[in-house]
């Protein structure tokens, strides 16, 4: 059993490392295929200093080459997305039975429920980083996501309604604030974003996972207001606040219910 969580957890910190790569080449609009590469001298990365968090720590946080420094960032998605993916394996308690590994097995025992929650989380991941260092939310992210998230649900066998009701009230909410503000409170991005997170969560999550956000989102522009980071009219990347708040929902979206409803 250590070694599966061990496994489990290098998966965790190898794909994190994609989500990097992924999102800084998604922004300046190349391929993810090629080798990596420092982002300020263009020098390719060997492979020994391209190991997941590893590499990180033993070059002390700076490019071989030039020596400027390399953002926290590509350590924390490596770390996150490894803690992540073993509290979705336990969330599940799968237990494996090497000798049945079939596509039926993985349907019945709630592998296959892991992989989506996986996936979800990656999506969720790149959602949050990209807002977080960019202010946007894009549809060439949240637009497949929307469609892959609704496939997977129904294969499992979450109700279509439930389903298309939750896109509803996601999509539903922001729409409703993006019209009374004539979208100064919130973008378009954040009604797919809604849309996609009623999607993956389905009802009642998806209140839990607003609830979450809202929150959370308040907590943090007060305290910037009173450290005098932000302004009133500044702006948040609520992105972040919505796609941390829909991977909290996955895991204790009941307890959130629960405390809300006291």
């Amino acid at each position: 059993m250590l070694f599966l969580y061990f496994f489990i957890f290098i998966l965790g910190l190898c794909l994190g490392s994609f989500l990097n790569c992924f999102i800084y080449r998604l922004h300046e609009r190349q391929t993810v295929l090629g080798r990596s590469y420092c982002p300020h001298c263009k020098h390719l990365i060997a492979w020994y200093d391209n190991i997941p968090l590893i590499s990180f720590m033993l070059l002390k946080g700076e490019c071989r080459h030039c020596k400027r420094q390399i953002s926290w960032q590509y350590p924390l998605v490596e770390l996150v997305t490894a803690v992540l993916f073993i509290v979705v394996w336990q969330k599940y308690q799968v237990n494996i039975d090497i000798t049945n590994v079939t596509g039926y097995w993985l349907l019945v025992t709630g592998c296959s429920k892991v992989i989506r929650d996986w996936l979800f989380v990656c999506i969720l991941i790149v959602v949050f980083i990209y807002d977080l260092r960019w202010q946007l939310i894009l549809d060439k992210v949240t637009a497949p996501a929307i469609i892959v998230a609704f496939g997977l649900n129904l294969w499992l066998g979450m109700n279509w309604l439930n389903l298309l009701a939750a896109a509803g009230i996601g999509g539903g909410f922001f729409l409703a604030q993006y019209l009374i503000s004539r979208g100064r409170w919130i973008g378009g991005g954040d009604i797919r974003l809604g849309v996609l997170m009623g999607l993956m969560l389905g009802w009642p999550q998806i209140f839990a996972a607003l609830i979450l956000a809202y929150v959370s989102g308040a907590v943090v522009g007060v305290g910037l207001l009173l450290t005098r980071k932000k302004q009133l009219s500044s702006r948040l990347p609520f992105g972040t606040f919505l796609s941390a708040a829909t991977i909290a929902a996955m895991f204790w979206g009941e307890e959130i219910m629960s405390w809300w409803e006291r």
